[in-house]
């Protein structure tokens, strides 16, 4: 099965911790503070590559983690950076959050590297806190934590024409004839598991890229058969072909085909009927009756009310084939040349650092209650029976924007905070 969807857990790394310690020589009985910066977590990076053309890499391997940042040393040793994690995908993967469903990147276009997930910051050592009136501070900053989400991985082809069609009505045997592609070609239905693409080339340079999505039926939208597993394809295509089986070779009426993918396209997208559409009225070499006209005739009454353009043509001889490439070709002249990349809706480190925030509740004595992971962290690395370290908390709290939502919560001068176990009176 081709692969073009996956779910994955990505993980950037911590950053690592800053470290707290003193300079102990010989001859120096009382040395200052040495205690150096954690290092940088390790970020998870895109890289859309030219060699991969499926998301199988990510079908059996389910978590990605980059490297965290190493904690800081005495003597001022700067911990280790993480190493980034780079993870390879197709060219058109969009990159998504597995919940909402919304676009985090879209490997596409100009895109062809970037950072999803960035890996925590190294906390400072204890060095940096050293004053003239507080020379040995005994706290260092905790590294930032790293960012785990699940994404969604879409791979949408990027094609300037979608050919659409049920299984079995010609479309492998078009794009062998019209492109370079080589499909392979079966008479038996899904013979094509995966979307083929083929450039188109005419004179005057006018060539585009022909995707053959795989045969739909009804029902796809809803997940039956396999062709709900290729509408995505349709998407960034500027032009789509209908292909039906004009002779009727396996007893399917042309006209019902094309409302039948039609209500499929609708059920998955509406923005996709908004697209230029053509018929290609494939194997008019097999009618011997005298029906062609007939076949046509009905076509032309359903469809060219709606502007919609019907070509007779026989993949197999070829006849008729130019015409509707030519045609095809104007229709894109039309259209600017835009790739369709999708816009950033969803950014992973803002949503995660707000659900990892703080509460502030009040309690039946009146008393402010602040909690959260970070303040809980921070309240284990900081030395706030000192001065200094009481100020450095303080600046924490301001950063995080504790303190201006206590004030939007009526705080008043002489109020309790309460903090896992610590008590403070509240002065502005």
């Amino acid at each position: 099965m081709f692969a073009d969807r996956a779910r994955i857990i990505i993980k950037s790394g911590k950053g690592g911790n800053g470290h707290v310690s003193f300079r102990r020589e010989k001859y120096v009985p009382n040395g200052g503070p040495d205690g150096g910066d954690g290092g940088k977590g390790g970020d998870i990076v895109f890289l859309a590559d030219d060699g991969v053309n499926t998301l199988s890499d990510y079908r059996h391997k389910r978590k990605f983690s980059a490297q965290n940042g190493q904690d800081g040393g005495k003597k001022n040793c700067h911990g280790k950076n993480g190493e980034d994690l780079v993870l390879k995908v197709p060219h058109g993967t969009v990159i998504k959050d597995a919940s909402s469903g919304k676009v985090i990147a879209d490997m596409s276009g100009g895109n062809t590297r970037q950072i999803i997930l960035k890996g925590g910051r190294g906390g400072q050592g204890n060095q940096h806190y050293a004053t003239a009136t507080m020379q040995a501070p005994k706290y260092a900053q905790p590294g930032q934590e790293a960012i785990e989400i699940e994404v969604l991985l879409e791979l949408k082809v990027i094609a300037d024409v979608g050919l659409v069609g049920f299984p079995n009505v010609g479309k492998s045997t078009l794009l062998s004839r019209v492109t370079n592609a080589q499909p392979k070609i079966a008479n038996y239905h899904f013979t094509t598991l995966s979307p083929n693409l083929g450039v188109v080339d005419l004179d005057g340079g006018k060539g585009f890229v022909i995707a053959d999505i795989p045969g739909l039926i009804e029902g796809a939208s809803e997940g039956v058969g396999l062709g709900h597993e290729f509408l995505r394809h349709i998407e960034r295509t500027k032009v789509i072909i209908h292909m039906v089986d004009a002779a009727s070779t396996e007893g399917r009426d042309p006209v019902a085909d094309i409302y039948a993918i039609q209500k499929e396209m609708d059920a998955y997208n509406l923005d996709l009927r908004k697209k230029p559409q053509v018929i290609a009225a494939n194997k008019m070499d097999a009618i011997y009756d005298g029906s062609e006209n007939e076949v046509l005739k009905k076509l032309e009454d359903e469809f060219e009310k709606d502007d919609i353009k019907i070509f007779p043509i026989s993949a197999v001889s070829g006849k008729g084939l130019k015409e509707l490439l030519y045609h095809v070709s104007g229709l894109l002249e039309q259209m600017d040349d835009v790739p369709i990349v999708y816009e950033q809706e969803y950014d992973p480190a803002l949503s995660f650092f707000k659900q990892e925030s703080y509460t502030v509740e009040q309690a039946d004595d009146g008393a402010f209650v602040v909690e959260g992971p970070k303040i809980e962290k921070m309240l284990g690395y900081t030395n706030i029976d000192s001065e200094k370290g009481f100020v450095f908390f303080q600046k924490f709290l301001k950063e995080q924007g504790i303190l201006e939502d206590l004030e939007e919560r009526g705080i008043q001068d002489g109020d309790t905070v309460r903090m896992y176990g610590h008590e403070f009176d509240y002065y502005k």
